[in-house]
């Protein structure tokens, strides 16, 4: 561990900065930290000790791999079951200003709070491989802000959008875990969907709406299971469906339309990206029925 990163605990609960401050915390006799709320969002995760924290009257018992998300104006403190043993954590504040910014860009930045305000519940843990990513992504990120590289706070800011995406996705499959033969049968299901609608609408949002799964969970299943994307997919399977059509003898006026193409352009770009032919030379080159 990066030791000149950490520091004794400080009472001050106001950011200095006006956007983000991060903190590694480590310390051997801290035994009482009062009940307290602030006007930033607090992404606090725990390394070591032997403690509890507190959540607006909700005590959480922690372990290596937790993380608590704590929303502006929200009590909360650790409580102590015994000294002795160092208490370590890394905490990230995010001012209300910052955080705005960022969900203004994107609402999937807020996805995580969004979630704690709604269900009222702060305490997440996860796996030994997961939590050491979120350490070290933490651990870069000190190391960036307080070094003296060039454009290290641009990088900062980088970092910190990036950990904020990390963290929600981390949060996302934490609350949508499903049985792998589940997630076997969606794919199929989604797979032999297509094939059997290419000339129809095959957005996610009418998969998702269809399935009734989320957009971001049909991705990732079909991800894992295909190597490529679900779009990627569609088109690849209309592409070599047009193939077909063209050796029927369909009219290329015709073609784009029945295969789920917008426009003949974008037919034909498409075509010739996947096969290296026009639609026009693949016919020439095929072997047509006599007459055609």
């Amino acid at each position: 561990m990066r030791k000149e990163l950490s520091t004794g605990f400080n009472q001050r609960q106001y950011m200095n900065s006006g956007e983000y401050e991060v903190f590694f915390y480590k310390d051997l006799d801290l035994d009482h930290v009062v009940d307290h709320s602030h006007s930033y969002y607090e992404v606090y995760f725990f390394l070591n000790g032997d403690v509890s924290y507190e959540v607006e009257g909700t005590q959480y018992r922690l372990q290596y791999g937790d993380y608590l998300l704590i929303p502006p104006e929200v009590k909360h403190h650790p409580v102590f079951h015994s000294t002795g043993k160092t208490y370590q954590r890394i905490v990230l504040w995010i001012s209300r200003n910052y955080f705005e910014t960022m969900c203004s860009w994107s609402e999937d930045f807020s996805y995580s709070f969004r979630y704690v305000q709604e269900s009222r519940h702060s305490h997440f843990r996860t796996d030994f491989v997961t939590f050491q990513n979120i350490q070290g992504r933490l651990l870069d990120l000190l190391e960036e802000i307080h070094g003296n590289k060039a454009f290290h706070m641009l990088n900062a800011e980088l970092q910190i959008h990036s950990f904020m995406l990390l963290l929600n996705r981390i949060t996302y499959d934490m609350l949508h875990k499903v049985p792998a033969a589940y997630e076997n049968a969606l794919y199929l299901n989604i797979c032999d969907y297509i094939n059997n609608h290419l000339e129809e609408n095959l957005s996610l949002d009418h998969l998702a709406s269809f399935f009734y799964a989320s957009k971001y969970h049909i991705s990732h299943v079909f991800k894992d299971n295909m190597g490529i994307s679900l779009h990627q997919y569609i088109i690849k399977k209309r592409l070599q469906a047009s193939k077909n059509g063209i050796l029927s003898g369909i009219p290329f006026g015709e073609l784009y339309h029945q295969y789920g193409f917008s426009d003949y352009t974008s037919f034909y770009r498409a075509f010739k990206k996947e096969f290296g032919l026009s639609p026009k030379e693949f016919r020439e080159q095929a072997v047509l029925p006599k007459g055609y």
